[in-house]
């Protein structure tokens, strides 16, 4: 999970990845961040993140983004 925090900070190193609970809903990411994110976790963890994955829920936190990442690598 360091990892992604650390791509995550890369996009907006004010904001504090471990305790936001609200990145999506709050609007501190946008369409463009998303795509960024997607983008680098296929590139680094080699998991592809389908467009049905790409909804609010999974992108809120740092916590459910890594539970998306975990749970695609396993399939």
């Amino acid at each position: 999970m360091e990892r992604l925090i650390e791509i995550l900070q890369e996009l907006h190193d004010d904001v504090d990845f471990y305790a936001e609970q609200g990145l999506v809903d709050d609007g501190v990411l946008d369409s463009l961040d998303i795509v960024a994110i997607v983008t680098e976790i296929d590139s680094e963890f080699g998991v592809r993140i389908p467009p049905e994955e790409i909804v609010p829920e999974n992108f809120n936190s740092a916590e459910a983004l890594w539970a998306l990442i975990s749970r695609l690598d396993e399939v």
